[in-house]
């Protein structure tokens, strides 16, 4: 059972293969209302599964059609005084085209080390470490 307080949400580690041929790109998206790069993310619509959300927010904040793969970690924390609950997957672009918005003004397709340096938030640096370790190789 959970709490009637606590936040539901679901998201993904997105990766292509990078354009040289070598290696991965993983997609950041910057949130200008907090000022932070992430992986895509959002709360669950009511009636809606972890990965049907996990889809559509991947859609609504890159643009980006996508292959669900391994679960990853799930991440809990306190956002706005209310326990939040976030289950990921890595996930594998298929295309698509970004189109900014007011939620996401910015897409970011880079290396993973790039990447690494550039999430704004410890638990986002610590599921692209479980990516590289057992995904997308």
């Amino acid at each position: 059972m959970t709490s009637p307080d606590l936040v539901l949400a679901a998201g993904a580690v997105l990766w292509r293969p990078a354009a040289s041929g070598e290696g991965i790109e993983i997609a950041l998206v910057h949130r200008p209302k907090y000022d932070d790069w992430s992986h895509p993310k959002g709360k669950l619509k009511r009636g809606e599964t972890a990965e049907e959300c996990a889809l559509r927010e991947i859609r609504e904040e890159t643009g980006q059609s996508c292959a669900l793969g391994a679960r990853l970690p799930t991440v809990r924390y306190m956002a706005n005084g209310r326990p939040k609950e976030v289950t990921y997957w890595a996930a594998r672009a298929l295309g698509g085209t970004f189109t900014p918005t007011r939620e996401i003004d910015a897409l970011a397709w880079l290396p993973p080390a790039p990447a690494r340096r550039r999430l704004t938030q410890a638990h986002d640096r610590e599921l692209l470490d479980v990516l590289l370790a057992t995904t997308a190789r």
